[in-house]
């Protein structure tokens, strides 16, 4: 079985604000190398790339949360047209009538997403939606096109 989940917990916010690393400041600077000139030392430092370099954004991560922002009726239904295929754009219409994820006076949040690989090219997707104290779910499926675009060929959610 080639289950995966997909989202990482989220770290809670500390009670301060990270402190500064300025090599500038006092106290922050490595200790100099005794009888090279600093010029020197710098330049045999390699440089790197940073430590937090930008990640795509998965695309069950996106279809989720683009999902949610039609289906709690956050976005119009028209904003996922060229983002689907086959008969689950009338599908999300249909769902998205109902508002099935619209909680009141909360907005919803996508809490977990895990995925299953039934074939090379396609992602069968579940998502738990959370608002407040309450969990929904909702499902899609994913399949890479001609044009190595992911589309959503399917929309459920756990509301009957």
């Amino acid at each position: 079985m080639n289950k995966v989940m997909s989202r990482t917990a989220q770290s809670r916010p500390r009670h301060r604000p990270p402190t500064r690393r300025d090599s500038r400041r006092p106290g922050g600077a490595p200790p100099r190398a005794a009888g090279r000139p600093a010029a020197a030392a710098r330049s045999e430092t390699p440089r790197t790339a940073p430590a937090t370099a930008a990640r795509q954004p998965r695309p069950t991560d996106v279809f989720a949360d683009r999902l949610l922002a039609v289906l709690s009726g956050q976005r119009p239904v028209h904003w996922m047209l060229r983002h689907t295929a086959g008969r689950a754009y009338d599908d999300l219409a249909r769902l998205a009538e109902l508002s099935p994820l619209r909680i009141p006076g909360r907005r919803p949040v996508v809490h977990d997403i895990g995925y299953y690989v039934p074939s090379e090219g396609a992602l069968e997707v579940f998502a738990r939606i959370a608002a407040g104290d309450r969990l929904k779910a909702m499902a899609f499926r994913l399949e890479l096109g001609k044009d190595l675009r992911w589309r959503c060929t399917a929309v459920e959610t756990g509301t009957p």
